[in-house]
């Protein structure tokens, strides 16, 4: 099915005039700062987060000026935050083309984020919208924080569940909670309609993220990065947390332990990953995006009315789910 089409269908036109109002954003006269921009402008992407606040703005209202700097706004945001994370990461690639870092150097990466970021915070000022704006604002700070927990979190040699969900609520669902909760406040919902879109996007969120992480236990060209790659930055998912705690296999304990540690080898990442199949952690992960994508549809089923809408909601949560990159 093509989930993205169906999504689409509706706020088509508010789309294109986004992507027209995103790529003028990333746009300068000047020598490598114009290089750069053109560089992170070809990388596009599937507009998965603007896309969600024009839909949750045309279910309460229409979309306007305010919905698109908005939308500008908070995608500028991710956007620096992806750079400023690949050097981190120490990332090579992003959407399986050379990252910024790599392309050019740490220094030009951060430079550039933070050119991108002050963009970002400009453009949510042309909403002369304080909820958003304040929004906008503590998203950043968020977003921040999640990245540091989870450097800390490499240093826990406890294998949570509950960290991990703190982490993804941090780091991955409060974008989308605030896509969520940033649509409904351009069109001026209530605080209540406000709120509960915003749970919703983190519900969505959430199931999101955790599609990301199973992709990283399977090799595939489409998602730009090979299996394990988590556990050589040092990160250990749902599935082998899950996997982990089920069993309290010593043996796999100590491979986890020198995950975090940094000091694990190609083969033992390979034992891992197979461990996690055989003991039902992608399946269990599997279950946890179900029981997310039941919430999102009482959602739906409870506040979205208009059935183009309806439909593209029900389309989306269907493809976070579904979507093999």
């Amino acid at each position: 099915m093509d989930y993205l089409s169906l999504i689409k269908q509706p706020i088509e036109e508010d789309l294109n005039k986004f992507v027209v109002l995103f790529n003028e954003s990333l746009t300068h006269a000047d020598g490598l700062l114009s290089q750069v921009l053109l560089h992170i402008r070809q990388r596009g992407g599937k507009r998965m987060r603007p896309m969600l606040i024009m839909l949750m703005a045309r279910n309460f209202g229409e979309v306007s000026d305010i919905t698109q700097h908005a939308a500008v706004g908070i995608e500028l945001l991710h956007t620096a935050s992806l750079i400023h994370d690949d050097v981190v990461d120490e990332s090579g690639e992003r959407r399986g083309q050379a990252s910024v870092n790599a392309t050019y150097n740490n220094k030009v990466a951060v430079l550039t984020g933070d050119y991108i970021l002050s963009t970002a915070l400009l453009h949510v000022s042309f909403t002369g919208n304080q909820q958003i704006i304040q929004n906008l604002s503590e998203l950043g700070r968020t977003l921040s924080a999640g990245e540091i927990l989870q450097l800390t979190n490499i240093q826990n040699e406890q294998f949570s569940e509950e960290v991990y969900y703190q982490v993804i609520r941090q780091k991955t669902a409060a974008l989308f909670e605030s896509c969520a909760a940033i649509g409904a406040l351009s069109v001026n919902a209530s605080d209540e309609d406000v709120k509960r879109a915003g749970q919703f996007g983190q519900n969505l969120g959430i199931m999101f993220q955790i599609r990301d992480d199973i992709f990283d236990y399977f090799d595939s060209k489409e998602i730009g990065k090979p299996t394990g790659n988590d556990m050589i930055e040092g990160k250990l998912t749902l599935p082998v947390i899950y996997a982990l705690n089920k069993t309290n296999s010593e043996s796999m304990q100590m491979l986890a332990k020198k995950v975090k540690a940094g000091t694990v080898n190609s083969d033992e990442i390979a034992t891992l990953v197979e461990f996690t199949k055989q003991q039902g952690g992608i399946d269990y992960a599997e279950q946890r995006m179900q029981d997310f994508h039941r919430v999102c549809m009482e959602y739906i089923n409870q506040n979205v009315k208009e059935k183009a809408i309806r439909e593209a909601l029900i389309a989306y949560i269907d493809y976070v789910v579904q979507r093999n990159y």
